[in-house]
């Protein structure tokens, strides 16, 4: 009787120490510490749920706080994709342009004096955007870079050649139009194949950001297929840790 109690304990403390690996995706590689770290995120509001879009500010500055510490510079991705060798480097990304990034990010990403990109895609619909006066004051301020991610939120695979570079070019000219810059462009929903990476090259840009989860050096090869960092808004400091050590999380 003993035997099998101890059998069946020991079965139930390697099924929690598996679930518990795999939640918190301990199993992937530790990525050098040095290498740069490109964090994706969406929304930043106390208003909608916590989320793979949104993440509540409260937990974005615990983030911040995470990345303060480990003595994380931070950096726009122009930045980083110009002195890449730098170690220690973090790019904050935003996707879509939503107004809480101005509402709600933006104050905290003054107050640690922390870096950001956002992609803003002018003509998606049925969001709150940020305004043209709210990108320009963001702008001015020194901390926030702005990239395009298509004019209208497109999957790019989904369009003929003519009109994916129609979304690309627009999109960097609005955006040069608002800030007098546009170097960095976003994949919407990540979507994208060979002949965009041409594309994007060749409507002037310098880099670009995929929805890959991983970390990595970089180089010629991914300049315009650069990975990210995950993230989720129901993130705990222990997942987020994880998710800057490894490139992605389980929730």
């Amino acid at each position: 009787m003993l035997t099998l109690f101890y059998t069946l304990f020991g079965f139930l403390i390697a099924a929690s120490l598996l679930f518990v690996l795999g939640r918190h995706a301990f199993w992937l590689p530790i990525r050098d510490q040095k290498l740069p770290r490109l964090v994706m995120l969406h929304q930043v509001t106390p208003n909608e749920l916590p989320s793979g879009m949104n993440m509540p500010p409260v937990r974005f500055e615990r983030l911040l706080q995470i990345l303060q510490r480990q003595g994380r510079e931070f950096v726009t991705v122009s930045e980083l994709v110009t002195s890449p060798q730098i170690p220690n480097q973090v790019a904050l990304t935003f996707d879509d342009g939503f107004a809480d990034n101005y509402e709600y990010a933006f104050p905290l990403l003054k107050k640690y004096q922390a870096k950001a990109t956002i992609y803003i895609a002018t003509d998606i619909a049925e969001i709150k955007k940020l305004s043209p006066e709210q990108i320009v004051e963001m702008a001015s301020s020194g901390l926030i870079e702005f990239g395009a991610h298509s004019v209208h939120h497109v999957n790019l695979t989904k369009l003929d050649d003519a009109q994916a570079v129609q979304e690309i070019q627009n999109s960097r000219a609005i955006v040069e139009r608002l800030v007098g810059s546009c170097q960095s462009f976003a994949y919407p929903y990540g979507r994208f194949e060979e002949r965009h990476e041409a594309m994007v090259e060749a409507a002037g840009f310098t880099s670009a950001v995929s929805t890959r989860k991983k970390i990595e050096a970089i180089s010629s090869a991914n300049l315009f297929r650069l990975p990210r960092v995950s993230t989720h808004g129901k993130m705990s400091v222990l997942q987020m840790k994880i998710a800057l050590a490894r490139g992605r999380y389980r929730i």
